[in-house]
């Protein structure tokens, strides 16, 4: 199991708390592992995994620490898919361009609706885009250089993972003008997105087909498996979305990051406080393997 803290360093405190939360659920613990001065391994046997992560975050009543529990056998993974949209970068690129066309709240209360399962997201995706008809293509590029940063530690995962020899793959159901850029800012080897259509300069309300939404995430991640000759348990997926949660559960560890309550129901593992390193510290990687 591991513990990460965001910023500030992991304490012998805190991990002996964790310690103590695993035993009294019935767990054998080991002697923990240090990665790194904010996260921690701590072997254990005798519980389930999910419900080991759930009795030592109990523990600590909301502190920003986040416990992954997972099997020792295959944590390194060759596989990376990750949604872009608040996870990858910390904006929906599309409440970003309503904000610009001066049609913010009706899009982002969509937008809300979707991501928490309310609503199918392609139905949304399709409604959102009409209400950008007229916006000019060059607010893709004034949301790109002020609102879509990386979020911390994106490049580190993205780059230490494939120099250890990982594929690396973003995915979203937003546009191809952002991910093809952060696709190159943090280092992926290829992304997919939708393709908005695009006439006299402006943006038509319509994207063009196919439409990418949840189960095109999931058949994403299978098409990378085949061509390049993996197992689904050699992959790691992380998004935030419900949108996100088929290719989740198709992944060997699949990751709510920072997440809706549906996502975090799906997934297997839930990071809410660390940044993307904790990807890296539950695949066993130490402080020094990191790119910095």
């Amino acid at each position: 199991m591991i513990g990460a803290r965001p910023e500030a360093g992991l304490s012998a405190e805190d991990v002996g708390v964790a310690v103590m939360a695993l035993r009294a659920a019935g767990a054998t613990t080991g002697a923990p592992d240090w990665l790194a001065p904010r996260a921690c391994d701590v072997p254990f046997a005798g519980i389930p995994p999910r419900g080991a992560a759930a009795q030592a975050a109990a523990y600590f009543q909301g502190a920003p620490l986040d416990f992954i529990a997972q099997p020792a056998a295959g944590r390194r993974k060759r596989l990376l898919l990750a949604d872009l949209d608040s996870t990858i970068i910390a904006v929906e690129c599309i409440d970003a361009l309503a904000d610009l066309a001066g049609v913010g709240a009706a899009v982002a209360a969509i937008t809300a609706r979707a991501m928490r399962g309310e609503i199918d997201f392609i139905t949304a995706l399709s409604d959102r885009v009409a209400l950008l008809a007229g916006l000019p293509v060059t607010a893709l590029a004034r949301v790109l250089k002020h609102r879509a940063g990386l979020r911390p530690g994106a490049r580190a995962l993205v780059e230490t993972m494939r120099r250890h020899g990982a594929y690396a793959a973003l995915v979203s159901g937003g546009f191809t003008y952002f991910a093809e850029a952060v696709a190159a800012m943090a280092g992926f080897d290829e992304f997919r997105a939708n393709r908005l259509e695009l006439a006299d300069g402006r943006l038509t309300g319509r994207l063009e087909p196919p439409l990418l939404g949840p189960e095109a995430k999931h058949d994403y991640l299978i098409e990378l498996l085949t061509r390049l000759g993996l197992a689904s348990a050699e992959t790691i997926a992380v998004g935030d979305g419900a949108n996100d949660r088929p290719m989740l559960a198709a992944a060997g560890l699949g990751v709510a990051y920072r997440a809706t309550p549906l996502t975090i129901a799906a997934a297997a593992a839930t990071v809410r406080d660390a940044d993307l390193c904790a990807l890296l510290y539950v695949q066993g990687y130490r402080e020094a393997e990191i790119v910095s």
